[in-house]
């Protein structure tokens, strides 16, 4: 549906869906992270839905701004991490958990907010001016938010699905299976490199698309 867009087209169609997938995402962590009795986010300014304070120049703007441009088909990216102190929480492994599964969470519900959005375009399908872009900037918006909570449940540290199983492990396990989080991002690499991140979501990706476009209508 994408391909047939120009460049600039899809810069504009996917850069609010894209910075805001990825801000929400940031501000969730730190939100839980305050229910739980961690301040720290909320004291640095971080607990808010302005990109300026979660804007990392490379994974927020080049890396997705290089995907936009070859479109592979597969666009994501990151912001600056949400700081969160630990030694803050009264049971520091389960607060963990909770603050790194609010992270996907908070992609499922933007990808429902984006698909009622290009339902609305949908439904307004005779006034084009009005529909479409409503309609390419939800399949955007459900595009990313679907790609970042998938890859980020991997069970991959430092990845918040990392994080999730941590909190469900025994303390021993725990504790060696944190030992591979120096690894986390070569592993992240090597998975991208060799295409094999993108066989692993690919069946994930598909099942959920077609149930978020079929309650966009599309």
């Amino acid at each position: 549906m994408m391909d047939e867009l120009t460049v600039v087209q899809r810069v504009v169609v996917w850069f609010l869906p894209v910075v805001f997938a990825i801000t929400v995402h940031e501000v969730a962590h730190g939100w839980v992270a305050k229910k739980f009795g961690d301040n720290t986010a909320y004291h640095q300014g971080r607990l808010t839905l302005n990109p300026l304070k979660h804007i990392d120049l490379v994974g927020t703007i080049i890396i997705p701004g290089l995907l936009l441009l070859t479109f592979t088909g597969f666009i994501f990216g990151w912001a600056k991490p949400v700081p969160v102190d630990a030694r803050n929480f009264k049971n520091p492994r389960k607060a963990m958990a909770f603050v790194a599964l609010a992270g996907p969470v908070s992609n499922i519900l933007m990808a429902v907010f984006w698909a009622l959005l290009a339902r609305v375009g949908v439904i307004f399908h005779e006034y084009e001016f009005i529909s479409l872009p409503l309609i390419y900037s939800g399949v955007a918006g459900i595009s990313i938010n679907l790609v970042l909570a998938l890859i980020n449940l991997l069970p991959i540290p430092p990845l918040d699905g990392s994080r999730i199983l941590t909190g469900i492990l025994p303390s021993y396990w725990a504790w060696q299976y944190n030992r591979l989080e120096r690894f986390g991002f070569a592993i992240l690499l090597l998975l991208l490199a060799t295409d094999f991140l993108g066989v692993i979501l690919q069946y994930p990706m598909f099942y959920a698309q077609q149930l978020f476009f079929s309650l966009a209508g599309l």
